[in-house]
């Protein structure tokens, strides 16, 4: 994810592309860490914590829609 662009400025595809992005890359991560190739450990840490935010920003969209309905109507 480019470090100029905050997961509030992308949109909710945007953001479940980022998401299937990052489980597919700790998938990797956590195979090359069962055979012993794994040069960086700590990115498994940081994948882990992107795909957190992810989740957040998503519920926090939900919430705000229904917060949103329920005013409406």
């Amino acid at each position: 994810m480019a470090k100029s662009t905050t997961l509030a400025d992308l949109g909710d595809t945007d953001l479940l592309e980022a998401l299937a992005d990052r489980k597919e890359e700790l998938f990797n991560l956590r195979f090359q860490f069962a055979t012993g190739q794994l040069e960086n450990s700590a990115r498994m840490k940081q994948v882990k914590k992107e795909i957190a935010r992810v989740h957040t920003e998503l519920r926090a969209r939900e919430v705000a829609a229904v917060d949103a309905a329920e005013e409406a109507g």
